[in-house]
């Protein structure tokens, strides 16, 4: 059997695992929902180690890039997770755009789907004027080849 190359290569994928703590949990039991961005926080900043980004603290001091902050996510709960569970948090970079890109999670328990989430994210400065606030910058090529 042959195999045809794909135009498209499957994205870069980095799994982060959670274990799911008494304290992360609500009364009814279940993980309680702000628990899950928290994670899938983490989950980000793995998955740019993974794939060889150094830390943001050290590419501010050399580029001055601070950071992928959060401008927009969608997340859709599908099962709920609850003490002692593992969870697989996998993570990808959906679209690549100038200065953003859409980071997607999925959150498994085995092979039971509990949650999907995409992140807009941005590559934050400083801004020029040094008034308050940042700015996207556009991505640069070296992260984007890394990530990729």
């Amino acid at each position: 059997m042959s195999s045809i190359p794909s135009a498209h290569p499957a994205p870069r994928s980095v799994v982060h695992r959670v274990r799911v703590e008494f304290g992360d949990c609500d009364p009814a039991r279940i993980v309680w929902f702000p628990n899950y961005f928290r994670w899938l926080d983490a989950a980000g900043h793995h998955f740019f180690v993974q794939c060889g980004v150094p830390p943001w603290h050290e590419l501010e001091k050399a580029r001055g890039i601070l950071g992928t902050p959060i401008v927009d996510t969608h997340a859709r709960f599908i099962a709920t997770a609850s003490y002692g569970d593992v969870l697989d948090i996998a993570v990808t970079v959906a679209e690549w755009r100038r200065s953003s890109f859409v980071l997607r999670h999925r959150v498994t328990r085995g092979e039971t789907p509990i949650l999907e989430c995409d992140e807009v994210r941005i590559f934050a400065a400083h801004r020029a004027d040094h008034a308050p606030g940042i700015r996207a910058v556009p991505i640069p090529d070296d992260i984007r080849a890394m990530c990729s």
